[in-house]
């Protein structure tokens, strides 16, 4: 009976560490997640401001701006500038950028644009 006894502690022990060990990974996933999440947060909340920062300033200094911008930020701004314009019922000035721009760079942008979904499935 002892020995019986001394088994099923073992097999607690074991299932206790193997609970531990599960715990634990998924405190690490949340915690992977949610970093995750407040990096992407925080890259909408800086997409949104670039977009209010470059809609604030004179049209040519703001095209300058974004010609040197990468393909993707530029892609990202140019939407959160049109999203920011409908939400406040103003005029997107993404057309008169795109206008000022080198149009070459401005078919670049547009064929990425038409390529790529605005959300991930």
């Amino acid at each position: 009976r002892e020995e019986d006894i001394f088994k099923k502690e073992a097999e607690n022990l074991q299932i206790l560490a193997e609970l531990e060990n599960l715990r634990e990974s998924q405190e690490e996933r949340e915690k992977t997640f949610n970093n995750m999440t407040k990096k992407f947060d925080d890259r909408e909340e800086n997409i949104a401001q670039n977009a209010r920062n470059l809609a604030s300033m004179p049209p040519a200094n703001a095209v300058d701006i974004m010609v040197a911008m990468e393909d993707q930020d530029l892609i990202d701004v140019l939407r959160k500038a049109d999203q920011i314009a409908a939400e406040e019922g103003t005029s997107s000035l993404v057309s008169y950028w795109l206008s000022l721009m080198p149009a070459n760079r401005v078919a670049q942008i547009q064929r990425k644009m038409t390529n790529k979904p605005l959300e991930l499935p």
